[in-house]
C-alpha cells in the first residue's frame, strides 16, 4: 500500500448557534487532508482556526509531492521528512497545522489498515472520554450568557467553558479597553457562576489575549467564584510570566493548544507554567508528536486535557493514553463538524464513547463538502 493522492481542501463555513435570547451567526476556518492509497483505504485529517488557504497550499505545494509512493503507515518517518520540509528550523504556525493535518489523515489510514479504531492503536488506555462544554462567547451578552450556562448544565454538563480577555491586547488603543474588559468580565464570570450554582465546575479561556498586568487583575477579581482553570491568560503563552502569574493568582493555569512543536510544551514543563497542558492533535503536530507531548506530560506529573476544539480528533488521544484528560466540547466548532462528518459521537452526561469502527470512526460528507467549498465564504468572498 503506498499513497497514490494527498489534497488539500480550504474551508470557510458559516455556523449558527440559536441561543437563549438570540440566534447568533459566526464562521470558523478549517482544512481538510485527503490522502487516497493503492488500496482504496482514504484518511482525512483536518486542521483548524487559521488561514485556510495557506495551510492548504503547504500541503499541495510542499507536503503532498514528498509523500506520494510512501507506505502512510510509516508515520514517524513521513513526520521527520515533513519536518524537515516544513519547519527545518523549528519554525511553528501554518507549517505545524498543515502537518497536523497530514498526520491525523495518515493514522486514520494506518487504523483502517489494522482493522482497529484510532484510539485502540493510540494505546486503548480507554473507551470513554469527560468532555467539558465551551459555550460562553462573546457574542453573548451577559443576560443571555447566564441562561445560555443553565441551558448546557440542563443537558448534562457539569464541566463549562467561557471565553474571556476580548481579545484586548488587539484593541489596545481604544480609551479604558483593556480596564473595561476586565470589569464586565468580572460580571460575566459572576453570572455564571451564579447560574450554574457551585457545584458544577468552570472555566475561562482568555485565548492569549491579556499582558500580565491585566491576567493578574482579572485573576484576582474571579478567584471568588471557584474557577477550575484559566487557559491561556497571556499573550505569546509567555512562559516566564506565565510562572510568574502561577505562582502570584493562586489560579491553575492551562496553555499549549496553539503551541506547533514540542520544545514550546517542555518550556511549560521545565518553568512550571502550567498546572495543566492542553496539547491539540490538529494544531501540535498530530498524533505522532501528541503522543510525546502527552509522554512528557506524564513525567512531568503534570495532567492534560484538550483545549482549542476538535474533540472528535483529540477524543482518540485522550482515550488511547493512560494519563488522557478531559476533551473539549466547543459548541461552535461541533456545530461546523456536524456539517462536514456523518456518525460524529454525541456526549452523554458528559462522556463521549468512542467508537469502535476502524480508524477515526466518523465519516467525511464529500457531497456535503463540495457544496462547502462552493460557498462565498470559502471562495474568499465577504470574509472579515
Amino acid at each position: 500500500m503506498v499513497i497514490t493522492s494527498v489534497s488539500a481542501i480550504p474551508l470557510m463555513i458559516p455556523v449558527r448557534i440559536t441561543g437563549p435570547l438570540h440566534e447568533h451567526t459566526t464562521a470558523l476556518s478549517i482544512c481538510l487532508c485527503r490522502i487516497e492509497t493503492s488500496n482504496g483505504l482514504v484518511g482525512c485529517g483536518l486542521t483548524g482556526i487559521t488561514e485556510e488557504e495557506v495551510v492548504a497550499t503547504a500541503i499541495d505545494a510542499i507536503a503532498a509531492p514528498a509523500l506520494l509512493g510512501a507506505d502512510p503507515t510509516q508515520t514517524e518517518r513521513l513526520w521527520e521528512r515533513l519536518y524537515w520540509l516544513l519547519m527545518p528550523r523549528g519554525q511553528t504556525g501554518y507549517a505545524s497545522h498543515a502537518l497536523s493535518a497530514i498526520d491525523i489523515a495518515l493514522w486514520d489510514i494506518k487504523a483502517q489498515a489494522l482493522g482497529l479504531p484510532l484510539w485502540h492503536l493510540l494505546g486503548g488506555a480507554r473507551s470513554r472520554v469527560p468532555v467539558y462544554a465551551t459555550f460562553g462567547f462573546g457574542f453573548y451578552g451577559r443576560d443571555e450568557l447566564a441562561l445560555a450556562a443553565r441551558q448546557w448544565s440542563g443537558k448534562g454538563f457539569s464541566r463549562l467553558k467561557m471565553t474571556v480577555g476580548s481579545h484586548a491586547l488587539a484593541r489596545r488603543d481604544e480609551p479604558r479597553l483593556i480596564s473595561n474588559v476586565i470589569s464586565e468580565d468580572c460580571r460575566r464570570v459572576e453570572a455564571v457562576r451564579q447560574a450554574i450554582g457551585p457545584d458544577a465546575e468552570l472555566f475561562i479561556d482568555a485565548n492569549c489575549s491579556l499582558d500580565l498586568l491585566h491576567a493578574q487583575q482579572l485573576a484576582t477579581a474571579i478567584k471568588p467564584f471557584n474557577i477550575g482553570f484559566f487557559e491561556e491568560p497571556l499573550t505569546q503563552n509567555d512562559v516566564r510570566q506565565l510562572a510568574h502569574l502561577r505562582r502570584t493568582s493562586g489560579l491553575a493555569l492551562a496553555a499549549g493548544q496553539n503551541e506547533g512543536l514540542a520544545y514550546r510544551f517542555r518550556d511549560l514543563l521545565m518553568h512550571e507554567a502550567v498546572d495543566v497542558l492542553q496539547p491539540n492533535v490538529a494544531i501540535s503536530g498530530g498524533y505522532s508528536q501528541c503522543l510525546k507531548i502527552a509522554g512528557m506530560a506524564q513525567a512531568f506529573n503534570t495532567p492534560i486535557d484538550n483545549g482549542g476544539a476538535w474533540p472528535f480528533h483529540n477524543m482518540h488521544l485522550h482515550a488511547g493514553v493512560s494519563n488522557g484528560g478531559m476533551v473539549e466540547y466547543h459548541h461552535v466548532a461541533v456545530e461546523l463538524l456536524k456539517q462536514v462528518y456523518d456518525d460524529l459521537p454525541e456526549p452523554v452526561d458528559g462522556w463521549l464513547d468512542l467508537p469502535h469502527s476502524p480508524g477515526l470512526g466518523f465519516t467525511p460528507n464529500w457531497d456535503r463538502i463540495a457544496k462547502l467549498r462552493q460557498h462565498p465564504l470559502s471562495q474568499g468572498k465577504g470574509k472579515a
